[in-house]
């Protein structure tokens, strides 16, 4: 069984990835959903303005997620098959790099068509900022940072997860993420409450913008451009996971990224990211999208071998 660990998360892992190229999200049932509900529930509950009421709910909610995910995880090690499916259906619902693909194309199709305002009535299902204030560059800046940062955050990092913890893992990488997004922000309202799921997703997210900006290195059409910009930029963004992600983004493409933007009436004014590059194009969202997809490719190929060594050493480490 042991031995058989390494082949079924590879088989499921391949399978789940197959399942998001050619179908994207689940249209019904969603898990990620049904987490995101059962979330607010106990949202409502629990709220407090207070840093330990949002601990307690972060812990809850993770928590109750990954340990349910572990009591499936033992129950399938019985059946390879069920092991192989359940693995499947597990990166499937988390992996979300064909939807993001594919929103991201509708927004650049509607630009390429000068219909600013279609594009504007989409951005939201990508990112969190105001679109009404954006013009067709602007709007094409924000599909770009979304299509970078969302490649560690859809794909990698969640893959990352699944090679280290297996279905608990991808579980509970996703269940972070979606809390994150949820109550991370920084309203009034979040400010405290939503403190320990901002920082616990700094935390699990770290390994996986690493990996995605290296790979991005690798699979960029400017290699030195993605390495010397992620270098020289990557620790000027606020957050320690989008930073090395969108200037290993900027340098890739030869785009500048970053600046100024509004989130919710809330203007941030970032530092920019390949400020030697020129400005972002709408062409530039195919492209990429494009560098996503292969990141994403090279980040299942690194997660299915980084299992399968791992496994190979713990049974050697039995067998002595």
């Amino acid at each position: 069984m042991p031995g058989r660990d390494r082949f079924s998360f590879a088989y499921g892992a391949a399978l789940g990835f197959a399942c998001d190229l050619l179908l994207g999200d689940p249209r019904r049932g969603h898990p990620v959903a049904a987490f995101g509900r059962a979330a607010q529930s106990i949202e409502r509950r629990l709220w407090r303005d207070h840093r330990g009421y949002g601990t307690l709910h972060t812990l809850v909610c993770a928590g109750g997620a990954v340990a349910g995910a572990g009591l499936l995880a033992r129950a399938a090690r019985r059946h390879r098959a069920a092991e192989i499916a359940l693995t499947a259906a597990a990166t499937w619902s988390v992996l979300g790099g064909t939807s993001l693909g594919r929103e991201a194309r509708a927004i650049g199709g509607a630009l390429a068509a000068g219909d600013v305002e279609v594009a504007r009535e989409r951005l939201p299902h990508l990112c969190g900022r105001d679109p009404q204030a954006l013009d067709a560059q602007a709007i094409a800046r924000a599909v770009v940072e979304s299509v970078a940062e969302n490649t560690s955050d859809a794909v990698v990092g969640a893959l990352v997860w699944g090679a280290l913890g297996g279905v608990p893992g991808l579980v509970g990488f996703r269940a972070v993420n979606t809390l994150d997004a949820m109550v991370g922000h920084k309203s009034p309202r979040l400010r405290r409450f939503g403190w320990a799921s901002a920082r616990l997703d700094d935390v699990v997210g770290w390994p996986g913008a690493r990996l995605t900006a290296a790979l991005t290195v690798l699979a960029g059409p400017d290699p030195r451009g993605a390495l010397r910009v992620a270098r020289r930029d990557a620790s000027r963004h606020p957050s320690p996971n989008a930073g090395p992600v969108e200037a290993a983004f900027a340098g890739a493409l030869g785009v500048r990224l970053g600046g100024t933007l509004a989130y919710a009436g809330r203007v941030e004014h970032r530092p920019v990211l390949g400020e030697e590059n020129r400005p972002v194009r709408t062409a530039d969202i195919e492209r990429a999208v494009r560098l996503s997809r292969r990141v994403s490719l090279l980040a299942l190929g690194a997660a299915v071998s980084a299992r399968t060594v791992g496994s190979l050493f713990r049974n050697a480490g039995r067998n002595r």
